[in-house]
């Protein structure tokens, strides 16, 4: 008997993509939100931090019932979607990485802003004073120092993004080849008793998680080694 059927081989290769996209688009959208957050001093930071961080605490298939009910024909972003002519999201990969990005996102934007933060604005008042422009001072200078926050960000959103399992029974249900992802078909294999076929995912979801985690060490440490 063969460790990981077809099907499971499925459901790893969805996962990877899932994960990958998900945490690509997160640190491209979520670099700026993170930096206005480090920087800004509106009245509205803290409902904008609270909004990022409430994954943190809200259930996942709270947020995903929420994420259905809205992304559904019956609901705002729905009925708007459909006037333009697209395909609904629930129920398909769009609909997941939809989801997974806004499961995700303090994961990611909460590193890239301490990191932000422990940068100072010394840095970039110096670069300011040699002749860099705003631009200029955030890709040469801000992003450099930024550099173990977006390893971080990197690693913990992607390791994220592979566990889900809440938000994604709730938007993408269990579709294979769609949003059969490597959680859903643990719980498949659970349901129906295969304990042995759950025991070889799950470990395949732990070495995942283990390997980024230590290569964010070892980089981490080859980048900022101890004295």
């Amino acid at each position: 008997m063969t460790l990981l059927s077809d099907q499971d081989l499925q459901a790893l290769g969805l996962t990877l993509r899932l994960a990958t996209t998900v945490t690509a688009l997160l640190l491209l959208l979520g670099t700026p939100l993170a930096w206005w957050l480090a920087h800004t001093h509106s009245r509205w930071r803290r409902p904008v931090a609270a909004v990022v961080a409430l994954p943190l605490v809200l259930p996942p298939t709270v947020l995903g019932f929420y994420l259905l009910m809205l992304l559904g024909p019956d609901g705002a972003v729905g009925r708007l979607i459909a006037a333009l002519g697209l395909s609904a999201l629930p129920f398909t990969f769009k609909g997941l990485m939809v989801a997974s990005m806004l499961y995700s996102l303090p994961f990611v934007v909460q590193p890239l802003n301490n990191a932000f933060e422990a940068i100072g604005n010394r840095p970039m008042e110096v670069a300011s004073c040699l002749g860099a422009g705003p631009l200029d001072r955030f890709l040469t200078v801000a992003l450099p120092l930024a550099l173990p926050g977006i390893l971080t960000a990197t690693v913990l959103g992607f390791a994220h993004t592979v566990g889900e399992f809440g938000v994604v029974l709730m938007i993408g249900g269990n579709i294979p080849g769609q949003t059969r992802v490597l959680s859903m078909r643990i719980y498949d294999h659970v349901q129906a008793g295969e304990y042995h076929q759950a025991n070889v995912l799950s470990l395949c979801l732990l070495v995942v998680s283990f390997t980024a985690l230590l290569a964010m060490s070892l980089l981490r440490t080859r980048r900022y080694p101890r004295d």
